[in-house]
């Protein structure tokens, strides 16, 4: 009885405490001086009717008991071999931009539709259309979506994410948490971040505007309300927003999306060379003569590839590409991945001492040896394989890794540079071209290896 007395006096103080306050906070003033008082208002007034709510659906496989994969424990307990798996459906949530509203066309994160079933676009004034993929790329985390029969929409127009400068105002619109239509503000606190996603094409843009679980896909806009960027991830220790977001440059993503419209895939340009980071030990190893040790050390240049054509050699290091510097190898990797099969492009090389200049014309995965992994298995995203076929080391035809990224999944998984895959889940694997439609939808890899003399068998859920 007590503590109910207590509990309703609480109450009755609080609702006074609010009352008293509500009346002693002076409302601000319309105008100051005869100005009207700022407000981000009208910005957002205009931008935020073309960024939407998506919700995706999806049927994945149930966890099963690892016993139960054992084929003598199938036998004991008379589970029959090719049982249907256990199936469930999950849902999630993220956010996107109408860029073209006439076609009903939707910029977003790959990982917001990655094997959605169905999809839900949820708008500003409270309509439900359907959506579906019309392309997805997983190295730059970009997705375009079709709306099923576009009616009354409103898109953002594009602006150029070149143009921005570190202090800029910035807006991030999205849905945070499920939170429809969340505005934050902030300042862009760098350019140019390429550490950020080791596994991926990036060249991502920080901001502290506030980015939570669901502003995936959403937009970060400029004062001129143009989009200047695909909100992505954040860093963040705790699953929530500590100051430090990251977004995939507008111009990026909209390369990626007319290569999507165009070809109905992205055509990622390659080099055709195998490279390595320059470091001190290894330019004195080398004879290369430099104080700066930046740089990517070509290690091999496939046959017929643009680098061959070009005239890049083994033993050559690439320090600029179109005029902008290349600090090591991953840099060269984004730089080039960012390109598009066909792009001609500029290489400054370091050769016996001597700048030269090159000019290479950048080929597709059709015409070359050389794949990223991540479009064979995310499970070997970091490496880059090439045919094999020389009998000194090996006697037949494989796959080899040419090189495998620092804390990339591909390392994690145990492969190393200059292994020979020659089989994989029991077929033997004679070229890239068979690991890669050996590997598809694959959930386990069971990978033989010939490392050297020994050969080994690497395991990978």
């Amino acid at each position: 009885m007590l503590n109910s007395k207590l509990s309703g006096l609480a109450g009755a103080l609080l609702v006074i405490l609010l009352s008293f306050s509500g009346s002693a906070v002076a409302a601000l003033p319309g105008d100051i001086n005869g100005k009207e008082v700022p407000s981000l208002a009208p910005l957002v007034d205009k931008t935020s009717p073309a960024v939407v709510n998506i919700r995706t659906r999806a049927t994945v496989s149930a966890p099963t008991n690892p016993l139960m994969e054992d084929p003598f424990f199938r036998r004991f307990f008379g589970v029959p071999e090719g049982g249907q798996e256990r199936q469930r459906e999950v849902s999630s949530a993220g956010s996107g931009v109408i860029v073209d509203a006439e076609k009903g066309h939707i910029l977003t994160n790959h990982h917001v539709v990655n094997g959605a079933d169905d999809i839900e676009i949820y708008l500003k004034d409270d309509r439900i259309l359907k959506a579906t993929v019309i392309g997805s790329d997983e190295g730059t985390d970009i997705a375009v979506l079709q709306i099923e029969n576009p009616e009354n929409l409103t898109q953002m127009r594009l602006g150029d994410s070149d143009a921005l400068r570190v202090g800029d105002f910035v807006l991030a619109i999205g849905n945070p948490f499920g939170l429809r239509h969340t505005v934050t503000s902030g300042i862009v606190s760098a350019l140019g971040r390429q550490e950020v996603n080791r596994n991926g094409y990036s060249d991502f843009i920080q901001t502290d505007a506030s980015i939570n679980p669901g502003n995936s896909g959403g937009a970060l806009v400029n004062l001129k309300g143009e989009l200047v960027g695909i909100n992505s991830m954040i860093y963040s220790q705790s699953g929530g927003n500590i100051g430090i977001g990251f977004a995939i440059p507008v111009n990026i993503a909209k390369s990626i999306m007319e290569q999507i419209l165009e070809f109905g895939e992205v055509r990622r340009g390659l080099l055709g060379v195998s490279i390595g980071d320059l470091t001190a030990e290894t330019a004195e190893a080398l004879g290369i003569e430099t104080d700066t040790y930046k740089g990517a050390l070509v290690q091999e240049v496939f046959p017929d590839s643009a680098a061959e054509k070009a005239g890049v050699a083994p033993g050559d290091v690439i320090v600029e590409v179109d005029g902008e510097e290349i600090s090591g190898a991953s840099d060269l990797r984004n730089t080039i991945g960012l390109k598009r099969t066909g792009d001609t492009v500029k290489l400054k090389v370091l050769r016996d001492g001597k700048m030269k200049k090159f000019t290479a014309v950048l080929g597709s995965r059709d015409n070359t040896a050389a794949v990223q992994a991540e479009d064979i298995h995310p499970r070997l995203a970091g490496a880059e394989f090439s045919n094999y076929d020389n009998t000194q080391a090996y006697k037949g035809k494989g796959v080899q890794v040419d090189s495998v990224a620092s804390g990339s999944p591909a390392e994690f998984a145990g492969l190393e540079q200059g292994d020979i895959i020659v089989q994989l889940n029991n077929r033997n694997v004679e070229s890239v071209a068979q690991l890669s439609e050996f590997a598809k939808d694959q959930n386990v890899l069971g990978i033989r290896i010939v490392r050297g003399t020994r050969v080994l068998l690497r395991v990978i859920r």
